[in-house]
């Protein structure tokens, strides 16, 4: 019965049927040639997996994000960056992390980063004289930070799938967020030396002062949302709702640089890709019982313990086949598909769930950046005007210093697991 619904859900994916059409496809047919179960079971089971709180979060962390790309918030963000940072050899590209770790903590998608910060830092690094290939590959390596520092809607979404504490997953992603910054400005600072980068900016503290008073309140949304969220005053879920209602009162009410109509796009947009990630979410849930249900997760764990039961060579093997996995899976579809598969076989040696969210995570980010399905580089092709092929080029030296940091998140659990320790056990 597994195979059958396996070899079901490939095969549709092969001729092209969407992602969440091929799992409840593939689980409608196990369901009606085995007779498992009544068919209307898969109706229900699809409607309680999207009958979840937290999933609330979903839909306001997307349109947050919207929101600050729309009116003009994250061109401040960047501003306070360039005066931060840009006097340092390399200007624009540690500029460029750095507004990627604030936009970090609004917005929670690489996407809405890459497209977003993305669009104006391509844009200076390109009038400053920079390479197109050197802005394009930054800009795709520091957007993957948006879902490691909190909020972070793949965090939401394996949180609800692995039944995990959402918290204790945001508080986990800070620290690797903040040294995978580290890792990349740090290859930025080896290209500037290496290539005689020019600073970018004299460093003035009247700028950075009028910079920072500028963009004080856009900076105050992660301290709104982590210490709401550290403090008790709102649930995760609570936190997305206020970062919207945040954003829409400084984008329409104090800077006024969005107007109803504006307000009417972003809505609709929030709306379709909401719908897209609970449809895959409602597949997903009915394909992840039934594939406990024919003891596929027991197989595979069999299968892997079989080669070897050693805890870094499990923890290695899986590393490789979500990276192959993010190459060709959407992030959300991939969480929604083999939290159910992979879960039980971490606890199985000892991984802590949260643990294994942010390894998860990580590899589907750095997925992002590989072809043929890597979604920011898609968006940075459409925003630096170059093609596909070229934005692959530019952004694989910098799978280098992410692909460390998926090493150290993997083999040192206390980084990921100090701090939800301290705030939640």
């Amino acid at each position: 019965m597994s195979g059958i619904l396996i070899a079901s859900f490939l095969l549709l994916l092969c001729v092209g049927v969407p992602v969440a059409v091929a799992l409840g496809g593939a689980s409608l047919l196990l369901v009606m040639g085995e007779g498992i179960m009544p068919h209307l079971v898969v109706v229900h089971r699809m409607i309680a997996g999207v009958d979840s709180f937290p999933l609330l979060a979903i839909p306001f962390f997307i349109m947050a994000g919207s929101l600050m790309n729309s009116g003009g918030i994250t061109e401040r963000i960047y501003d306070f960056a360039v005066a931060l940072v840009g006097w340092l050899k390399g200007g624009l590209g540690h500029v460029n992390v750095v507004g990627s770790v604030i936009f970090a903590g609004m917005s929670g998608t690489a996407v809405a980063d890459a497209g977003g910060l993305g669009n104006i830092e391509i844009k200076a690094m390109r009038d400053h004289g920079y390479p197109v290939e050197f802005a394009v590959g930054i800009t795709g390596a520091s957007s993957t930070i948006g879902p490691i520092i909190p909020p972070s809607l793949p965090l939401v979404i394996y949180g609800v799938m692995a039944n995990t504490s959402i918290g204790q997953l945001f508080a986990a992603g800070l620290i690797p967020g903040l040294f995978m910054a580290a890792t990349i400005m740090a290859m930025v600072t080896w290209y500037a030396h290496v290539r005689g980068y020019h600073r970018d900016a004299a460093f003035a503290l009247s700028v950075l002062w009028f910079t920072f008073k500028r963009a004080f309140l856009p900076l105050m949304t992660p301290v709104l949302l982590i210490g709401g969220m550290t403090t008790g005053v709102f649930t995760p879920t609570e936190a997305a709702i206020a970062a919207t209602a945040y954003a829409m009162f400084l984008a329409m009410v104090l800077y006024r640089t969005l107007t109803w109509r504006g307000l009417v796009k972003v809505s609709m947009e929030t709306v379709e890709t909401t719908a897209i990630v609970l449809l895959i979410v409602a597949g997903a849930s009915i394909f992840g019982y039934l594939i406990t249900t024919t003891k596929v997760t027991d197989q595979v764990a069999d299968i892997v313990l079989s080669i070897t039961s050693e805890p870094w060579a499990v923890l290695l093997l899986v590393n490789i086949f979500l990276l192959i996995v993010g190459c060709f899976m959407e992030t959300i579809a991939a969480i929604t598909i083999l939290v159910p598969v992979l879960l039980p076989l971490m606890q199985k040696i000892g991984v802590d769930p949260v643990h294994f969210g942010l390894i998860m995570v990580l590899n589907l980010m750095i997925g992002l950046l590989t072809p043929p399905v890597g979604m920011v580089l898609y968006v940075l092709a459409r925003v630096a005007n170059i093609s596909f092929e070229r934005a692959t080029k530019a952004c694989a030296p910098f799978l280098i210093p992410l692909l460390f940091t998926l090493g150290v998140v993997t083999y040192w659990p206390t980084m990921v697991l100090w701090l939800p320790t301290i705030f939640y056990r």
